[in-house]
């Protein structure tokens, strides 16, 4: 269950999914939050510099095998503007990171595509437990829903207006 004290956390993942967009990238954020709270680290998608693998769920697993202990990594949480792709899911169970709270599910962003008629991605939209059974996951979270669906609309239609 989601608590409302880490509704900053998810809060701050729409921030970011937006400096994405505002950089001409598509709006995802992420930030990883250690067991007492502290954020280790965060990131937006990257992915228009072409490497489509430049998420941020995967940076962000990429910079805890760096920097924190296997037990560090496990007492961690992932929080994300939306779910994690396959490519994401995958990272984040090899390192070992612990839970995934996101605010849209993959779902919920593929019928969000479909009704902008943005063709299908490469890889197909699993959730993550289809991915990694293992980890620990809650979402979707609707406070902030709304919010990532003007995002990701803005994205796909090229509309400079908020909201």
């Amino acid at each position: 269950m989601v608590k409302s004290d880490e509704l900053p956390y998810l809060r701050r993942c729409v921030e970011l999914a937006a400096e994405a967009l505002a950089a001409g990238d598509e709006p995802f954020g992420s930030v990883l939050v250690g067991e007492g709270g502290a954020v280790l680290a965060e990131d937006h998608n990257r992915v228009a510099s072409g490497d489509r693998t430049r998420h941020p769920e995967f940076e962000l697993a990429r910079w805890s095998a760096a920097h924190l202990t296997p037990e560090q990594r496990a007492a961690a949480t992932v929080y994300t503007s939306g779910e994690h792709c396959p490519m994401c899911a995958a990272a984040h169970a090899w390192v070992g990171l612990g839970r995934i709270v996101y605010v849209v599910s993959a779902r919920q962003l593929t019928d969000w595509l479909d009704e902008l008629g943005v063709p299908a991605a490469p890889v197909r939209p699993l959730s993550v437990n289809e991915v990694a059974p293992g980890v620990t996951v809650e979402g979707p979270v609707p406070e902030f829903a709304e919010q990532m669906h003007a995002l990701h609309r803005r994205f796909h239609t090229g509309s400079t207006q908020q909201g």
